[in-house]
Formats: C-alpha cells, sequence, structure tokens
C-alpha cells in the first residue's frame, strides 16, 4: 500500500507537502516522490529503500514553490506521473493495487499508445492509471471509466491547474480524508498526517467519491456510490496508531483487539505481556489492561534506522531488517513467561527466525504468542501486501497436514473444528512457542466497529464482497 498526500494553500504549499507527505512513510519503502505547481510544474523522485523520505527531498522541497502539489509514499511505482495529455498537463499519484494491469497496458498498447515508465520490466501502474484517465472524455468521466476498468483497488490525486482533484477506489479499499485549515486544504490516505500541520477533518470521501479542492476550497465533482468495502488490515497493522478511517481510531482498535485477546486467556500464567514494535504494541496494551498483567518491553525496535520489516518487496530486505531492528533485553526476558502480542502471523519465518529465537536465547521461560488476527489464508487482491498463497503460515500448514494442496480450506477456517485446532497446533510448533492463539473474525470485527458487510476481509475468507462487480473474481472456498 502506498500513501498519498495533497495540499492546495493560499501561499507556497511547499512546506505542508513536505511534512504531511512524510507523515506516510509506514506506508511504503521504495520511492517517494513530489510534485508541486506554481509558474510550472515541478517534480521530484527519488529511491527510498535505505533513507528516509525527509533527508531525500528536505532541500528540494525549498526549492520545489508553489501553492499546490501532491505527494506520495510508494511501495513499488515510481511516482509522480507527467502527463501532458487533452485535458493539459497533469501530475498524478495513486495507491492500491490492479491485478489486471498487464491486460490493460496491452490493449493500450493495441491502439498504439505507448508507454514511457518501466519497473521491473513491467508497466509502471501509475501511469497506466493516467492513460486510462486520459481516454475519457473529461478528467471526471475518465477517473469513472478507469474504475470500471481496473482488477483490484485504486485511489488517486491528480493535480493539475484548478487545483488537486481525489478520487477514492470505487469500494473503498483504501481511504482518502478532507482536511481544512486557514488558508489551505490539504487530502490524505493518514489523517496522522493533519494534527501537527493543524489541519481539521472535514469529510471522509466515500467510495468512488471524486472532488476538487483549490484556494476557494473543496467541490464534488461525483458523489460516491454508497459501497463500502474498506480494508480490515488497516486498524489492524498498516496503519499509524494516530490515523482514524471512517472516524474509528487505529490505537483505539488495537488496544480492544488486545482486550478481546485477553479475555480468552483466562488460563495463562504470564508474568508479563509484551507487544511486537510497532504495531504489535498498542494489541499488547489492551491485552494488559484486560488481563491486569504487568506490560514491559523485552524487546525494543531501534526506530531511527530500521522500518517495518512487511513492507519491502524482496524476503532477503525483509530478513535483514526483521533481525536488525528488535533488540532484546536480557533482563526482561530472563526466567519470565511472556506474552507476545503481534497483528498478525503471515509469513511466520520473522517471527520464527528473528523474534521468538531472541526471547529463547535470552531465557524466557515461556512464549505464548497472540495474534490480534485469524490465520491469512488468502494473499491481498486489493493492495501490496502478500502475493503468493504458498507464502502464508497457514497455508504451509495446511500443505503439511494434508500432504498437498487443497483448494478447499473451509474447515481451516472455522476456530471450533478439529481441523483448524490442528492448523494452529502445527503453526505453534513451527514457530516453537509454548502457545499460539488467534483472534477470532467475529472478534475483529467487533474491535474495528465497522458493520461486517463494509469491510474486507478477503485475506481471511477469500471472498470478493457481492457489489466488486464482474471484474472482481474471488478464489473461491
Amino acid at each position: 500500500m502506498s500513501g498519498i498526500f495533497g495540499v492546495v494553500a493560499k501561499e507556497d504549499c511547499s512546506e505542508i507537502l513536505l511534512y504531511g507527505t512524510d507523515y506516510h512513510s509506514h506506508l511504503g519503502t521504495e520511492y517517494g516522490g513530489l510534485a508541486v505547481l506554481g509558474e510550472e510544474f515541478q517534480r521530484q523522485i527519488h529511491d527510498i529503500s535505505q533513507s528516509q523520505f525527509k533527508s531525500k527531498f528536505y532541500e528540494d522541497a525549498k526549492r520545489m514553490l508553489g501553492n499546490k502539489g501532491i505527494g506520495v509514499i510508494s511501495d513499488s511505482n515510481e511516482q509522480p506521473i507527467f502527463l501532458n495529455s487533452k485535458f493539459g498537463p497533469f501530475c498524478i499519484v495513486t495507491s492500491g493495487l490492479v491485478e489486471n494491469a498487464a491486460l490493460l497496458a496491452d490493449e493500450l498498447l493495441k491502439q498504439n499508445i505507448s508507454f514511457s515508465e518501466m519497473t521491473a520490466d513491467s508497466v509502471n501502474v501509475t501511469e497506466l492509471i493516467a492513460k486510462l484517465i486520459n481516454q475519457g472524455d473529461t478528467l471526471v468521466d475518465g477517473i469513472e471509466k478507469m474504475f470500471k476498468k481496473i482488477e483490484g483497488s485504486c485511489s488517486l490525486l491528480l493535480l493539475n491547474k484548478q487545483g488537486v482533484y481525489a478520487a477514492r477506489d470505487r469500494l473503498g479499499y483504501t481511504p482518502l480524508i478532507v482536511g481544512k485549515r486557514d488558508g489551505a486544504w490539504a487530502v490524505t490516505s493518514e489523517t496522522t498526517a493533519f494534527p501537527n500541520n493543524k489541519f481539521e477533518i472535514v469529510k471522509y470521501l466515500s467510495p468512488g467519491e471524486v472532488i476538487l479542492i483549490d484556494e476557494n476550497g473543496m467541490s464534488p465533482q461525483h458523489g460516491g456510490n454508497g459501497q463500502m468495502q474498506i480494508c480490515s488490515f488497516l486498524w489492524i497493522y498498516t496503519g499509524f496508531p494516530a490515523s482514524n478511517y471512517e472516524g474509528i481510531n487505529t490505537e483505539v482498535v488495537r488496544e480492544r483487539c488486545g482486550r478481546s485477546l485477553a479475555r480468552h486467556d483466562r488460563d495463562i500464567d504470564a508474568d508479563l505481556v509484551a507487544g511486537i514494535p510497532d504495531s504489535g504494541v498498542a494489541h499488547a496494551i489492551g491485552y494488559a489492561m484486560e488481563s491486569g498483567k504487568p506490560l514491559r518491553r523485552p524487546l525494543v525496535k531501534y526506530t531511527p534506522g530500521y522500518g517495518r520489516s512487511y513492507t519491502p518487496p524482496s524476503q532477503e530486505t525483509r530478513d535483514l531488517v526483521a533481525t536488525m531492528k528488535l533488540i532484546p533485553v536480557k533482563d526482561i526476558i530472563e526466567g519470565n513467561k511472556i506474552v507476545l502480542c503481534e497483528d498478525s502471523i503471515v509469513r511466520g519465518t520473522q517471527l520464527k527466525n528473528f523474534t521468538v529465537n531472541k526471547l529463547w536465547k535470552d531465557g524466557a521461560k515461556e512464549v505464548h504468542v497472540r495474534a490480534a488476527c485469524p490465520p491469512l489464508m488468502f494473499p491481498c487482491k486489493f493492495c501490496l501486501s502478500t502475493r503468493s498463497i504458498n507464502e502464508l503460515a497457514a497455508r504451509k500448514a495446511i500443505r503439511a497436514i494434508e500432504g498437498h494442496d487443497i483448494e478447499n480450506v473451509s474447515e481451516y477456517m472455522d476456530p471450533e473444528t478439529e481441523k483448524h485446532k490442528k492448523m494452529v497446533e502445527w503453526i505453534r510448533k513451527d514457530l516453537d512457542v509454548t502457545t499460539v492463539r488467534f483472534q477470532t473474525l467475529q472478534d475483529m470485527v467487533e474491535a474495528i466497529g465497522l458493520p461486517k458487510e463494509k469491510l474486507c476481509q478477503y485475506c481471511w475468507t477469500g471472498k470478493c464482497p457481492a457489489n466488486a462487480g464482474k471484474n472482481q473474481k474471488a478464489e473461491m472456498i
């Protein structure tokens, strides 16, 4: 998942744009980009895989003067894209995942439409989105037609002389929120970008909604469709603790998840509760509040140098980050029974090799792992995260139990069945921990606080929403 931020001000917007975009650094690790429109377009893209966004763009922002701009922290594609289109020149940034990008690119190539930006021998998806939009009768018509063609999800910001167009994915998998302060309007993926930049939340865009922000404020361009299928993982892991989506705060949801896990753990006699930094910490806080067990830090993240181990695209990089970022505190670990709260168990390899092993090595007496969501069964179709079923810890367990891959995993998804219990026991042994327990889907949904039908749960159920349309083909279970 990428993070996007846009601003229109009555005066220069470069400082707001720099810091507003930087507040999305937890969402991507590959590229950062800014585009500003003053007398002319100015655009800058940097590789941030080995550096922080601010360190790369601080000097750039001083030179990129103008009153309107967009920025992105990208998980894969180099952005923003500049296009001199039939609607006039514009820059665009996107967030989401287009599963049928290769097919759509082939269709455009057959129409003699060329691509200039390539990423790992594939078309740059943001450029693809820009050229799909360019096929419309107007910019807004082009956005609508693009939404209908893509499989997956796409939210975007488009900068031109009129201002910043903001369009939220048609089923709302990724969020966009509008804010206002004296002399400026902004739109963001993460409300974390607002408080210190002195913006107040004005509106959560509806799925499929398109607006334009300019110096005078916000104007509707296309109404939302009223359908919602926002990513549940935003609250469980992906989102920043200070961010709100649909008016619901991430930190509070994680605390509720931890409380729920603790209510099912009356049989565990632990000496302390800990969270795997960063996202596991809030789950652990909730667990500690509910259980009455002390919250301590046997593992401390070296924040200045290492980001998330989940977001880098290569396994080698993920493993390196996981190895280096967590430093064990032996004086807290040794001789203690530890409840270790984690947002999820995706692949399990990092948890086993680079976290649990550190606890055992420093003398932990027991290690009880608690995951704040159910076992992930399907790779995400709508945001860039897990890309293969074979990666998932639950699928590895099922393969080991059955002796081969199976298509119908419904019995393993039901926490009341013996097959589910066997799967969890296999994961426990593989992780080499005393016990492991997962949040139930029902408890996770209740912790988030939105109706179940408004939440995307594809990672756990393999089912796309009924209203996703003919382009969204779910993997059947």
